[in-house]
C-alpha cells in the first residue's frame, strides 16, 4: 500500500509537490541564525568596561513597533528589521516593580539596577526603609550607586542623557535622595536644607573628587545657574558651571559645535549642558543641539583615555517623555536614537572587554493591535492592502494605541474620526482608553539585551536590581574596593559638612 502511494506521488505534477523549505529566505536565515548560536564562544568573565543603556519606557511593544517604524523609515520590511541592540547574543526579562508599588518609575527603576537595592517610587540612592520626600530618612538610607563604587575603584565614570541631567534616570549614577523632584534648590522645602539635603544638581557638581563625575551629557542648564541671569532657576546664587570649571582641567560644553571640538584625549571632567531643560526630540532637534549618537561616541572617547576602565550610563530619555503625551511618532523615533547610539558603542568598544547591557526601567501602556498589512505604515490606520479594518462601531481605527493618557475620552466629548494624513503626522496622538493627562506607566517585564564579558549572566527571568550584580561581578568591584591600594578619603561617603 506504502508503496502504491509512494509512486502516486511521484507521477504528480511539480507544482503539486511540496515547497523546497531549504530554499526559502526565512528558513535560510533562521538556519543561519542558529548555526551563529552553535558557533557562539563563550564570553569571558571580567570585564574592563561596562556601558548601560536605558531606554526610558521602552517596553516589548516599543521595541516592537520601535523597530517596525525604523525599518519602514529606511523603506524596509519593517516586521523583520533588527535594530541595532537586537543583534546582541544574550537576552532575558527584567521584573521592575519597587519596594512600595506594582509598577515603578524611572527613579526606583534605575536605582534598583545601579545600587542593587529597590526603593520607593521617587526615591532614588537609597534603601526600601526611606519616606518620600523626607530626607533623614534619606540620609540614613543612603547606598553607593555603581558608578560611585566604580570612581573609587580608579574607574572614571559618566552619564549622557537626552533628559535634563538631573532627572530621575541620570541621577541615578549621583543622587541619593527620597524625592526626584528635588533638582535645584528651588524645589526644596524648607526643611529639608535644615535638615542637611541638597538638591541634585548640587550633588553632581559638588560630589568628592574621588566619586564625582567625569563626564555628564544633557540638559537642565537652568537647575545650575542662579535666577536672575535670564536661564537659571536657582534661589541661592549659585553658578554651579563656575564651580565645576574650577576643578582641575574641567571643561564645559554648551552646544553641538562645542562637543565636536573636545579633544577627547585631555584629560579632566567634562559637563555638557545643551538645553534649558530636556533636550528636544529627534525630530525637532537643531543643529546646535547633539543627537544621542554624538553624545555617546564623545563620552567613550573621554572615558577610554582612563586605563583601568570606565561606567558609563547612557538614556534615551524621550521614548518615555513623549509616551506620557500618547505621541508613538516622537516616542518610538527616541527608539531608533536609541539603537543608533548602541551601535556607536558596538564600533567602538571590543565584547571581549566592554560589557554591554540595554534595558528599560519601566514600560509603558502602548498597545500594537492586529489587522493591518506588513505594508502599511505602524503609525497609520489599521488597513490590510490599502482597505479600512474598521471597529465594531464601523470606524477607523489606528494600529498604535495606549491603555492610558491626555488623547483618552474626556466626559462631554466625542472622539474624531481619523483620516490616514491625520494619523501619520508627526503631532498626532494614538487614542487612548482613558483619560489621565500624563500617560501612566506599565507594569510588566522589560527587555534585557547584552554582549561581552558576564553578558550570558543575563538570560531567563529577573529582578531588575539583578542586573547591578552583574555588571559589579564584570568588574570584579569586590575585590577592587578591598583592595589596600584603595582608600576612602575623608568625605568620599558624604559631604564633609554631613550633607546628602
Amino acid at each position: 500500500m506504502k508503496a502504491a502511494i509512494l509512486a502516486l506521488l511521484l507521477m504528480l505534477p511539480a507544482a503539486a509537490q511540496a515547497a523546497d523549505s531549504a530554499t526559502n529566505p526565512q528558513f535560510t536565515a533562521a538556519r543561519a541564525a542558529l548555526n551563529n548560536a552553535l558557533n557562539r564562544q563563550p564570553p569571558p568573565r571580567r570585564a574592563r568596561n561596562v556601558i548601560l543603556f536605558i531606554g526610558d519606557g521602552m517596553g516589548i511593544n516599543s521595541v516592537t513597533a520601535g523597530r517596525i517604524l525604523a525599518g519602514q523609515t529606511r523603506g524596509r520590511d519593517g516586521a523583520s528589521y533588527q535594530l541595532s541592540f537586537e543583534t546582541l547574543p544574550y537576552s532575558g526579562l527584567s521584573k521592575t516593580y519597587s519596594a512600595d508599588k506594582l509598577v515603578t518609575d524611572s527613579s526606583n527603576g534605575i536605582s534598583a539596577i545601579m545600587t542593587g537595592v529597590k526603593t520607593i517610587n521617587a526615591a532614588t540612592g537609597v534603601d526600601d526603609s526611606v519616606t518620600g520626600k523626607d530626607c533623614p530618612s534619606a540620609l540614613k538610607g543612603r547606598i553607593p550607586t555603581l558608578a560611585e563604587q566604580a570612581a573609587r575603584a580608579g574607574l572614571a565614570t559618566g552619564v549622557v542623557t537626552t533628559s535634563g541631567i538631573t532627572d530621575a534616570t541620570p541621577a541615578g549614577a549621583y543622587g541619593h535622595t527620597t524625592f526626584r523632584g528635588w533638582r535645584a534648590d528651588a524645589d526644596l522645602p524648607p526643611e529639608a536644607p535644615a535638615a542637611g539635603c541638597i538638591d541634585l544638581a548640587r550633588q553632581l557638581v559638588e560630589a568628592p573628587e574621588a566619586i564625582r563625575l567625569d563626564v555628564a551629557f544633557g540638559g537642565d542648564l537652568n537647575n545650575f545657574l542662579p535666577s536672575g541671569t535670564g536661564e537659571g532657576r536657582r534661589k541661592d546664587g549659585l553658578d554651579l558651571t563656575a564651580t565645576w570649571l574650577g576643578y582641575d582641567h574641567a571643561r564645559l560644553v554648551r552646544d553641538a559645535a562645542g562637543l565636536a571640538a573636545l579633544d577627547t584625549r585631555t584629560p579632566g571632567p567634562v559637563l555638557g549642558l545643551f538645553a534649558g531643560g530636556d533636550l528636544p526630540s529627534a525630530a525637532d532637534r537643531p543643529d546646535t543641539v547633539p543627537g544621542l549618537a554624538a553624545m555617546t561616541a564623545t563620552a567613550i572617547d573621554l572615558l577610554s583615555q582612563d586605563p583601568d576602565g570606565y561606567v558609563l550610563l547612557v538614556e534615551s530619555a524621550a521614548i518615555d517623555k513623549w509616551h506620557h503625551q500618547n505621541n508613538a511618532y516622537r516616542a518610538l523615533t527616541e527608539v531608533d536614537e536609541l539603537s543608533k547610539a548602541v551601535q556607536v558603542a558596538m564600533e567602538r568598544t571590543d565584547p571581549r572587554d566592554t560589557l554591554i547591557i540595554v534595558t528599560a526601567d519601566h514600560s509603558h501602556g502602548l498597545v500594537l493591535t492586529a489587522g493591518s498589512g506588513r505594508d502599511e505604515p505602524v503609525l497609520g490606520l489599521v488597513r490590510y492592502h490599502g482597505e479600512l479594518q474598521t471597529d465594531g462601531n464601523g470606524r477607523p481605527r489606528t494600529t498604535l494605541s495606549y491603555a492610558t493618557g491626555p488623547s483618552g475620552p474626556k466626559e462631554g466629548t466625542a472622539s474624531a474620526i481619523p483620516d490616514q494624513a491625520t494619523v501619520l503626522a508627526k503631532d498626532y496622538r494614538q487614542p487612548a482608553l482613558t483619560y489621565m493627562t500624563s500617560a501612566q506607566h506599565a507594569g510588566e517585564d522589560v527587555p534585557v539585551y547584552a554582549r561581552g564579558p558576564d553578558s550570558d549572566l543575563l538570560t531567563g527571568t529577573f529582578e531588575s536590581n539583578y542586573i547591578y550584580q552583574v555588571m559589579a561581578h564584570a568588574l570584579d568591584l569586590d575585590a577592587r574596593l578591598q583592595d589596600p591600594a584603595v582608600r576612602l578619603d575623608s568625605g568620599d561617603q558624604e559631604h564633609t559638612d554631613g550633607r546628602q
